[in-house]
């Protein structure tokens, strides 16, 4: 039957993980029982989210073992089926491990089936147009209410999902503040339309650049940071303010040591509605939220931006260089 290739956990990460954090293994080839599917990784999605798991600690989701796979977002293509409701050939996009080859059940988490529109790449349904996008319309629609003519804060505004931010904020009339990392980043995230892009490491001091840019203060901050950010906005929020909280990518690398907030009393003062969120939460929704990124990406008001590469062996490499910073936009690997 052959065999197959995966990516496990060699060690748990201190900080920013290294190559000797992975070790590249092969297993036989899975034989699928009664209700069950083989799905052929056709591209892999790296995210933050997965160094979260890499700890020995609780979360939303169980630690990963060490000498298990690595855990992750997947498009695949069903290669083998026992489930009538997936039959061979249906592309889908599911929670799976770093396997070339994987099993899953009919109610894998995050199971959804992959109709790609003629012309438009695959890899964009795990970016915006996928769960990138989801996250996105999620937290900045159903958990943060923005409206047209309100101010939205974005942090990490040139990585996967700030950058998806960015575009639908300012498709709904929003004016839109991208907070990133470095000049080429800021240019890049100005690109996208949003009205003001600070480069938070050039800032001396990040309240103030964001109290220019937002002199009458910020509606919507779209948390994808945490943290000394978190802390530096919540004096700024207006009365009402929300803040959607997606990750905090400031503590991933090093969770036994995160950032104190010491500005919380301003929910009390300005009555803010701060509120962390997952996407798969709010399936509800998500019928809508594809719908208008669908459509945004037909008109061309919504151009994902990512980081694509090729082989299944460059998984580690290009996750380490998203958690260290070195990357723009969605980060993606196509096996």
């Amino acid at each position: 039957m052959g065999t197959i290739r995966q990516i496990v956990l060699a060690r748990r990460p201190c900080g920013v993980p290294v190559p000797g954090d992975f070790l590249l293994v092969t297993a036989p080839m899975p034989v699928i029982g009664p209700g069950e599917i083989l799905v052929r990784m056709r591209v892999a999605s790296c995210d933050p989210a997965i160094r979260g798991f890499m700890d020995d600690r609780p979360s939303y989701l169980p630690p990963i073992a060490v000498g298990a796979p690595i855990n992750g977002m997947s498009l695949g293509e069903v290669v083998a089926s026992n489930d009538p409701d997936w039959p061979v050939g249906t592309y889908l996009r599911t929670f799976a491990t770093w396997s070339d080859h994987y099993v899953i059940r009919g109610d894998a988490l995050g199971l959804e089936r992959v109709d790609a529109a003629p012309g438009v790449p695959p890899q964009h349904y795990m970016g915006a147009l996928g769960p990138v996008g989801l996250t996105a319309w999620v937290g900045l629609i159903a958990v943060g209410d923005a409206k047209a003519g309100e101010t939205v804060v974005v942090s990490a505004a040139a990585g996967a999902t700030g950058s998806t931010v960015v575009q639908l904020a300012k498709a709904r009339g929003c004016r839109v503040i991208g907070l990133c990392g470095g000049a080429e980043k800021a240019a890049v995230v100005r690109g996208l339309g949003a009205d003001v892009a600070i480069d938070y490491r050039a800032e001396p001091d990040l309240a103030e650049a964001i109290r220019a840019a937002a002199p009458d203060g910020v509606d919507v901050y779209f948390d994808n940071v945490g943290g000394e950010t978190l802390d530096a906005l919540l004096p700024l929020m207006r009365m009402h303010g929300r803040v959607a909280v997606c990750g905090m990518i400031s503590q991933y690398n090093d969770a036994d040591n995160p950032a104190g907030v010491k500005n919380l009393w301003q929910l009390v003062v300005n009555r803010i509605t701060m509120r962390g969120f997952l996407t798969y939460d709010h399936v509800d929704r998500l019928g809508e939220a594809q719908e208008e990124l669908d459509a945004l990406y037909a008109s061309g008001a919504l151009r994902p931006l990512e980081n694509v590469r090729e082989g299944f062996e460059a998984l580690p490499a290009a996750f380490i260089d998203l958690m260290a910073g070195r990357t723009i936009g969605k980060t993606l690997v196509l096996t």
